[in-house]
C-alpha cells in the first residue's frame, strides 16, 4: 500500500509501505480521511517520535475492508472511526475503566502504525461504527470531539450554568457544542482570531470574545451578571489562557484544563490566591475514554453527528490535501500562525 512515512525530523515521504496483516480480533480499515492533530506537529517538526520510520495519524475514518477471525458485529463496507488508544486492559486503572490513565498502553499513530496510509489494522473494539449519512471527514473528527466531551465529564458538567471556553480550535469548538447540548445556560468563547470566533458564533456560542481587545474580561463577565463563570474549559494549552482561567472562574466554579501545555507556566501569587478566594475546583482531562471501552464519548459522538446535534461548518477545515501531499501539509506548520483550523488528508473514494 501507499503511506505517508516519517523517516526523520521533517522528512515525511509518500511511498510504498507493508500492507498491514489482519490478525484475529482485528479489522482492516481502508482509510478515507485523516486529520492532523496538534500533537502530530512536534512529532514531524521537532523530533517528537518514539521511533523511525513511522506512519502517524490517530484521527482517521474509513470503511471496513477485512474482518479478522473471531470478530462479530462488523461487515465489509461499514463506516468506522478509529479510537487510537490501545490500553493493556489488565492494570488497576483499566480495571476501573480509567483507560486514559493506563501506564502500559500503546497508541495507534504514535507507538503503532497509524492512519496516514491507505489501510490500517486495529482491534475491533477500537472501531466505532457510524451512520452512512456522516461523511468520512466528520468520522476523522470523532477523536477531537470525544476529547472535548471527556473534558466535560471530568469537570462534572451538569448544565444550567454559565460556561467559558478558552480557545476556539477544533477541541474548543467541540467543547462549546457539547456544553450547549448538555444544557449550558450561556456559553462564551474566547480566542484571538476573529474567524475562529465567527465560527464559534455560527455553531452556537452566545458571546464570542477577542482577548486582544482592551477590557475583554469585563465584557465577558457582563454576560454572567458580573459573577464569573460556573464552568471554565481551557482548550488551547497556552500559558496565557491557562492563567486566564483563574480570572474567568466565578465562586465555587469548576475549571478544567483540556489543552496540553508545551511551555513552562508561571502563576503569580495573586493569581493563585484567586483559587483560594473563589474556592474553585481545578482538574485536568486526558484523552477520551470510559467503560465499556472505548466509552460513551465515542457512542455519543457517533449518535450526535448522525442526528445533527453536533454540527459541522466549513470553517472547521483550513485545507485538504491528498495523502501524497502530506509533506506539503506539514510544511505549513513551520510558519507560526499560518494554519487556522483543521488540515485533513484525504484518500479518495
Amino acid at each position: 500500500m501507499k503511506a505517508a512515512v516519517l523517516h526523520a525530523n521533517k522528512d515525511i515521504r509518500y511511498e510504498d509501505w507493508s500492507d498491514p496483516v489482519t490478525k484475529p480480533g482485528a479489522i482492516k480499515v481502508r482509510v478515507r480521511a485523516a486529520g492532523v492533530c496538534g500533537s502530530d506537529i512536534p512529532r514531524v517538526l521537532a523530533n517528537g517520535c518514539h521511533f523511525y520510520p513511522i506512519v502517524l495519524g490517530h484521527e482517521f475514518a474509513g470503511v471496513v475492508a477485512e474482518i479478522g477471525e473471531g470478530v462479530t458485529g462488523f461487515e465489509p463496507g461499514d463506516r468506522v472511526a478509529g479510537a487510537p488508544l490501545l490500553p493493556c486492559m489488565r492494570c488497576e486503572d483499566c480495571q476501573r475503566g480509567d483507560f486514559s490513565l493506563c501506564r502500559h498502553y500503546s497508541f495507534i499513530g504514535s507507538r503503532e502504525q497509524g492512519g496516514f496510509a491507505e489501510y490500517v489494522v486495529l482491534p475491533a473494539r477500537n472501531a466505532v461504527k457510524f451512520d452512512s449519512s456522516v461523511p468520512f471527514e466528520l468520522g476523522a473528527m470523532f477523536e477531537p470531539s470525544t476529547v472535548a466531551l471527556h473534558g466535560l465529564y471530568c469537570n462534572d458538567f451538569r448544565g444550567g450554568g454559565d460556561t467559558a471556553i478558552l480557545g476556539a480550535g477544533a477541541i474548543g469548538i467541540f467543547t462549546m457544542q457539547w456544553a450547549r447540548i448538555m444544557g449550558a445556560k450561556r456559553v462564551v468563547v474566547f480566542d484571538i482570531d476573529d474567524d475562529r470566533l465567527a465560527l464559534a458564533a455560527r455553531l452556537g456560542a452566545d458571546v464570542a470574545v477577542n482577548t486582544l481587545r482592551d477590557g475583554f474580561m469585563e465584557e465577558a463577565r457582563a454576560a454572567t451578571g458580573g459573577q464569573g463563570f460556573d464552568y471554565v474549559f481551557e482548550t488551547a494549552g497556552n500559558p496565557a489562557t491557562m492563567r486566564m482561567a483563574f480570572d474567568a472562574a466565578g465562586g465555587k466554579a469548576r475549571v478544567c484544563f483540556i489543552g496540553t501545555a508545551t511551555k513552562e507556566i508561571v502563576f503569580s501569587p495573586a493569581l493563585m490566591e484567586l483559587m483560594n478566594r473563589k474556592e474553585f475546583r481545578l482538574t485536568g482531562s486526558w484523552m477520551s475514554y470510559s467503560a465499556p471501552f472505548p466509552g460513551r464519548e465515542w457512542e455519543l459522538t457517533a449518535r450526535c453527528f448522525a442526528d445533527g446535534r453536533l454540527r459541522f461548518d466549513e470553517g472547521f477545515v483550513f485545507r485538504r490535501f491528498p495523502l501524497e501531499q502530506a509533506a506539503e501539509a506539514f510544511a505549513l506548520y513551520e510558519t507560526p500562525g499560518a494554519v487556522k483550523g483543521k488540515i485533513l488528508l484525504t484518500m479518495g473514494e
